[in-house]
């Protein structure tokens, strides 16, 4: 069996989850055994496509009129597109189309969650579909008292400072208006949001806000996994208020340093994260505040350990046997 793992346009979407999910496609893939390429022209038995874009499909019928089998990753949905860009809400029905179409390509579809699975059923999608995870690379998040040391370093905090985190692009859906409102709220606090994405591309209200962002939060931009891995061993608390996902790999990357998480309380989350169990869930900007007040003034319980336990449960060579097995049912349904 080889695998050909296609990912288009990798070198503008690298930086991104989808970037990083193919990463640990590769890493899932070397902790079985099982063959891979990334070049098209190599021979292979399955491809296993991870985007949506013309190419993708190009690439995915020539391989079915070969006789090859065809894995869809279904990393987007209708749902996780909206409030992105400009103009994004309005093309949304024609993006739900075209996504169906590249996924009713696939013998099989990869989802990462049961509720990314229950959105694309409910499109009409009468392909079988497996929820499988994107999975974390536990040693690598490992906590790093050093690293947490040298991100306050960097970053000029002192050893006394809250630190509040948060990651993702600058877009609505990522919940960085909300942040940047809970840096205004709470200038007792330090907070700072890694990734970045072009303010030309985001609507007239994420430009204000970021133009007008207060002193105590900072912006750095995209930085290296190794800088985020760092801020999740250094900081005081991871806070993830996204509106929309299909998993969220930053919710895994802070319970695998054992970091303390507050996300939104969405459906996605809904049974790998429990509020009061693995983690704390807030369902608006007034919850939010009380309840980082909460956490990071030690008011509610250390779930650390649970949360590290969801973690280690979604350890590459996990993940690399669920895909293992969707390729050998593709391969046996001839």
């Amino acid at each position: 069996m080889k695998v050909l793992l296609y990912t288009e346009g990798l070198k503008h979407i690298g930086k991104s989850g989808l970037g990083k999910a193919l990463k640990h496609q590769m890493k899932a893939l070397d902790e079985v055994g099982v063959e891979y390429t990334l070049n098209p022209k190599d021979d292979y038995d399955i491809i296993h496509v991870n985007f949506y874009g013309p190419n993708s499909y190009r690439l995915a019928k020539k391989a079915k009129r070969n006789g090859k089998k065809v894995v869809y990753h279904a990393h987007s949905t209708e749902e996780d597109f909206r409030n992105s860009f400009v103009f994004s809400n309005l093309v949304s029905p024609l993006f739900k189309k075209w996504i169906i179409k590249c996924y009713s390509l696939g013998d099989h579809i990869i989802t990462p969650t049961p509720y990314s699975k229950r959105l694309l059923k409910g499109y009409g999608i009468e392909k079988p579909i497996t929820a499988i995870s994107n999975g974390i690379e536990i040693n690598f998040f490992e906590k790093s008292e050093a690293a947490g040391e040298t991100f306050r370093k960097t970053y000029g905090y002192k050893k006394h400072d809250v630190v509040i985190m948060g990651i993702g692009l600058y877009i609505e859906r990522k919940g960085i208006l909300d942040f940047i409102e809970l840096a205004k709220r709470m200038p007792q606090y330090k907070f700072i949001w890694f990734g970045y994405s072009p303010l030309y591309a985001s609507p007239k209200k994420i430009r204000k806000a970021i133009k007008n962002a207060p002193s105590n939060l900072k912006l750095p931009g995209y930085v290296d996994p190794s800088i985020i891995k760092g801020a999740m061993s250094g900081a005081n608390l991871y806070v993830f208020p996204t509106l929309e996902e299909t998993e969220g790999i930053p919710a895994l990357e802070a319970l695998a340093t054992r970091q303390k998480l507050l996300v939104r309380d969405i459906p996605v989350f809904d049974g790998w994260l429990k509020d009061g169990v693995n983690c704390y869930k807030a369902k608006d900007i007034d919850e939010f505040e009380e309840k980082i007040k909460q956490i990071v003034t030690g008011k509610l319980p250390n779930l650390e350990e649970e949360g590290y336990k969801t973690a280690h449960r979604k350890n590459m060579k996990n993940i690399g046997n669920a895909m293992l097995k969707v390729y050998e049912s593709v391969l046996e349904n001839k």
